[in-house]
């Protein structure tokens, strides 16, 4: 049996959603914290089970009867290592055989505010304890673009903390049905995927394909970090917010996020979305 941790946020939800296809919903367990928010699960057969990452007798209980665990890992800003070592550490006294945990990808040696630190010290934590495990190293989402440069088709510029970097972007719904195609196949035993795109676009490539669907000029000019938070604080977002997206620019100027890998295009079984398909269905579907 395979158990979804997350199972109401998106990757999670949207995993499980994957696997549906595929499985009898018999087959699949979800971890929520709240039920209220799975009915949706429910109705669908999916065994829905509640536990907080910082509940260890709870988590310990959840799975209960599971061989895989997806553990998606937690947001920042909260203690992200002790959720996810109560994770491992429950998984392991419960019997589960394999675990597989999602990191994000890192092409370089950048630390990311709040996540790089806690991915690595989760990475070298499950592998040694003894579990079967499989390390997904996620893309960055097609679906996030819009908390980096707005979710409007900007006037004439998009500003950002990126330079000249580029990200390997995938869209969310792709990188679900690629994980959910490495929890019902067999041969990825202790092994490291990097599930990104094929291809790594500049942001002054999204300006180009802007410009060229709104039939207008639209230019990247790169921004240091402090003028963009402060924009982006203007625009309602708390400091803390705006300075998180900003490090996701300092991550992509300097490569944590360009690695291509066809991983994702193997398992799917052909192209994932390009730049210009995700732009035009979420920036134009309307015109």
């Amino acid at each position: 049996m395979i158990l979804v941790t997350g199972a109401t946020g998106g990757l999670g939800h949207q995993t499980i959603d994957a696997l549906l296809t595929t499985n009898p919903a018999a087959e699949i367990a979800a971890l929520v914290r709240d039920v209220s928010k799975a009915t949706d699960l429910v109705q669908r057969g999916v065994d829905v089970r509640k536990a907080d990452y910082f509940d260890y007798p709870a988590l310990v209980q959840a799975f209960q009867g599971i061989d895989k665990v997806l553990l998606v890992s937690a947001v920042a800003f909260t203690d992200r290592v002790r959720q996810h070592l109560n994770v491992i550490d429950a998984a392991r006294e419960a019997g589960v055989k394999h675990l597989f945990y999602t990191s994000i990808q890192r092409s370089s040696n950048f630390v990311l505010s709040e996540v790089t630190e806690s991915d690595l010290a989760t990475e070298a934590y499950l592998k040694a304890s003894g579990l079967i495990y499989t390390i997904l190293k996620n893309g960055y989402y097609f679906e996030g673009l819009g908390y980096l440069i707005g979710s409007e088709v900007p006037d004439t510029e998009i500003r950002f903390t990126a330079g000249e970097g580029k990200i390997a972007f995938i869209k969310r719904t792709e990188l679900a049905a690629a994980t959910a195609a490495l929890l019902t196949s067999e041969g990825h035993d202790n092994q490291e995927y990097t599930l990104s795109g094929s291809e790594a676009y500049s942001f002054h490539d999204i300006a180009r394909e802007l410009s060229t669907l709104a039939g207008r000029p639209i230019v990247y000019k790169s921004s240091e970090l402090a003028p963009y938070i402060a924009h982006k604080v203007a625009s309602g977002f708390p400091e803390v917010v705006a300075n998180f997206f900003a490090q996701w620019g300092a991550a992509t100027k300097h490569g944590m996020l360009a690695g291509t890998d066809n991983t994702v295009e193997h398992l799917l079984g052909r192209k994932p979305t390009s730049l210009r398909e995700y732009l035009k269905a979420t920036y134009f579907s309307g015109r």
